[in-house]
């Protein structure tokens, strides 16, 4: 594949197809208006001017934290055009610690930041030590006096382009292929994020993979862009590979609030009527609760009838790959009856989703598939850009997470990076122009994670003989919530058993799941110091868990998301031994989550997630 630069990718969309609309974006309520791709390369090389004008260098780096919106596409390809670095942050960062974190470790000159998220930084400002100047996306009433407005930084931009023109292409120029897109942090598996260095062709390559996976996107097309678009999957599968193919995206109409931008969902997707979404397993989640439930309100016989179409419609539909036999006719009448009601009223145009953050639970591909809407999942890593492999309309099979990309090379390996055979679990590992550069100041995570020009994913996985990819889970063992969010647990789990007496070894446990539990290896000697029982035993032990809770006395320490909800007491101690722990004392995660799968299922039950459930009692009676 050519080596190419985000700005190539946007001359060669404009030639194409200047005058078809890029992006989309609520004015009033959910009346969307639109911006050519010429539009928005005009706009682009105006905010870079600006930015120059303020003394941006070449190299600099950017925060850019805001909801979805035209000034999100437009200010970060204003910051490439001028020859920065963007660093775009979740909007779902909250503390001082984790927002200083990444402006100061990046070095940022500069933040933009929409109205809903300027608020937030507005009372730390002091803590960013290398910031100076703050550009407000939204047009602000009272801004204070080191911000500026986006329109004044496009004034200061048109000024320089009327009289030096040379300065903005000279910048332009000094792009290249290998030069930073992005800096994009992530939670690793150190207390601290790592910065992901993400290349301008990083970005390109992917985005090329992505659509060459789906065949091409029609430019037709439009996307709702619902995922944050920071996040890496939003941001190839949609900004770029949307780009690449001149068809359109569009934000959700604004609000008030992240709840009000929320509860807008379902009217803007009402009025885009999009042709693909993107989605993650909790998203999915809510619409088949949405689907269900206007199902449920037409009365006992649609309900029913309902029931009776998808059963028809797993059997003939099997996996996907191997869809076929009896029930056709009855497939395509229930079609008739039912499930083309619900496309039309969801959106009309839609042809599939794209599933990816998580992995997606086979029955609810089952359930989208059934009614016309497949969700094809995909599998990927932001070092990786993050897309590594995808089912497709032309490819799919449900329950795995589809064939690799193209112009990428996919091993599993052993613990020796030795090649597996097929069908043998192993760690996944890549090579190909979508990989990182590397992370930022850190050449040992670095060294770590690419070896020999493979990036190790540390998830585990295996191929089939078709050449689709399953994923199993994580070697890295960070916690994943249902909407794709990760977490580095080894803080959590080294406070806890730091600061009880009663707890010896501690491991988190999300792959995924509603909420956050653990297991863990308790105090028998403290225990019995205390004079417990096996019920006030259990009582100590979740008190010790509760302290990181709101009132807690480690409240704050950790967000209360990943603080567990319910924990399973294990008798014996993960040790070499035992195999669940290895000779450099570090724990093997993913041995321990085989070895105690059904205690861990059990946490998510009613009974079992009572600290005094029947099977911890029986655990601490036998230790104590």
């Amino acid at each position: 594949m050519k080596h190419k630069t985000i700005l190539d990718l946007l001359n060669e969309s404009v030639e194409k197809y200047g005058d078809n609309p890029y992006l989309y974006e609520a004015r009033k309520g959910t009346e969307y208006i639109s911006l050519t791709y010429k539009q928005v390369q005009e706009q682009s090389r105006q905010f870079a001017a600006g930015l120059i004008a303020l003394g941006i260098e070449a190299g600099d780096r950017i925060a850019l934290i805001s909801e979805g919106k035209n000034n999100w596409v437009i200010g970060e390809l204003g910051i490439l055009h001028a020859g920065a670095i963007s660093v775009p942050l979740s909007v779902k960062l909250q503390t001082e610690q984790d927002l200083s974190f990444r402006i100061n470790h990046s070095d940022c000159v500069a933040v933009l930041a929409s109205d809903l998220q300027i608020e937030k930084l507005r009372p730390i400002k002091g803590s960013f030590t290398t910031v100076k100047h703050y550009i407000l996306l939204d047009p602000e009433e009272h801004p204070e006096k080191d911000e500026r407005s986006f329109e004044s930084v496009m004034e200061a931009g048109k000024t320089l382009l009327e009289s030096n023109p040379a300065t903005l292409q000279e910048r332009m120029d000094g792009v290249q292929p290998d030069s930073l897109a992005n800096i994009s942090y992530t939670s690793g598996t150190t207390a601290n994020p790592k910065g992901i260095m993400l290349s301008h062709n990083n970005y390109v390559c992917n985005a090329e993979q992505a659509v060459e996976c789906l065949n091409g996107i029609p430019s037709h097309y439009r996307t709702l862009l619902i995922l944050p678009w920071d996040h890496s999957f939003g941001h190839t599968a949609g900004v770029y590979s949307f780009m690449k193919c001149g068809a359109s995206i569009a934000s959700v109409a604004k609000g008030k609030s992240p709840m009000e931008i929320l509860r807008n969902v379902p009217k803007s997707i009402k009025a885009i009527n999009p042709h693909i979404l993107m989605s993650v397993p909790a998203l999915a989640s809510n619409f088949r609760k949405n689907i269900e439930t206007e199902i449920e309100k037409k009365g006992k016989f649609t309900a029913i009838l309902f029931k009776k179409a998808l059963k028809t419609a797993y059997k003939y539909n099997k996996e996907g790959f191997n869809k076929g036999g009896s029930g056709r006719l009855m497939l395509s009448i229930y079609d008739k009856l039912i499930f083309s009601k619900i496309r039309q009223s969801f959106s009309s145009n839609m042809d599939f989703f794209i599933g990816g953050g998580a992995l997606l639970d086979i029955e609810l591909q089952r359930f989208f598939y059934a009614i016309g809407i497949p969700m094809y999942q995909g599998y990927g890593l932001s070092e990786a850009t993050p897309i590594i492999s995808a089912n497709s309309p032309h490819a799919h099979k449900l329950g795995s997470s589809g064939k690799p990309v193209p112009h990428m090379d996919l091993k599993i390996v052993d613990d020796k990076l030795q090649e597996v055979a097929i069908g043998e679990k192993g760690e996944i590992i890549i090579r190909g122009g979508n990989v990182m550069k590397g992370y930022w100041k850190n050449p040992e995570a670095t060294a770590e994670t690419i070896v020999d020009g493979w990036l190790r994913t540390g998830d585990m996985g295996y191929m089939d003989k078709d050449g689709y990819l399953y994923v199993l889970g994580r070697t890295k063992s960070l916690l994943i919530s249902d909407d794709g969010e990760k977490f580095s647990p080894e803080g959590i789990e080294e406070s806890i058993v730091a600061t009880s007496p009663y707890i010896d070894q501690c491991v988190l446990y999300n792959n995924q799941s509603p909420y956050t539990t653990a297991l863990i290896v308790p105090n028998a000697t403290e225990l019995k110091k205390a004079g417990a029982d096996a019920a006030q035993a259990a009582l100590l032990i979740e008190k010790a868990i509760n302290e990181y809770r709101s009132g807690g006395k480690h409240d704050g320490l950790f967000p209360h998301r990943w603080i567990p909800s319910s924990f399973a007491v294990i008798e014996e101690p993960f040790s070499e031994q035992n195999g669940l722990m290895n000779s450099t004392m570090k724990l093997v995660k993913h041995k321990i989550y085989e070895v105690y799968a059904s205690r861990i299922a059990s946490l998510y039950t009613t009974e079992g997630k009572q600290a005094a459930s029947p099977e911890n009692l029986e655990a601490l009676r036998k230790i104590l």
